[in-house]
């Protein structure tokens, strides 16, 4: 299974960013797919998450900020960032949960 993140970068606050996952090595429509991060010297927490189906989830501090959508066709997982705050800056994950992980990618939200 890989799983290859980009998109992130630099950005100012309340600018947005978009994440990109792509999958192989899996049935990508029939697995739920998670977005975490992990900021310096915090735990890794879980931001959001698509099912198969299209059901989505996301942790209280990203609510009305950031969108997770799916592609089966291209075999992608998307999180539009807006509204981005100093706290979202982090290493963003893709998942397949439980045990896939992708390689991060940085996000930095800073003036």
């Amino acid at each position: 299974v890989q799983l290859q993140a980009s998109g992130g970068g630099l950005v100012q606050p309340g600018g947005s960013l978009r994440l990109s996952c792509h999958a192989s090595g899996i049935v990508f429509r029939l697995n739920t797919v998670a977005w975490s991060r992990q900021a310096p010297g915090k735990q890794r927490e879980l931001v959001a998450a698509i099912t198969s189906g299209g059901n989505t989830t996301y942790t209280d501090s990203v609510k009305e900020r950031f969108t997770i959508s799916r592609d089966n066709v291209r075999r992608t997982v998307y999180l539009q960032m807006n509204s981005l705050k100093p706290e979202d800056t982090a290493v963003y994950y893709c998942q397949v949960p439980p045990n896939f992980w992708g390689q991060g990618t940085q996000v930095t939200v800073s003036s």
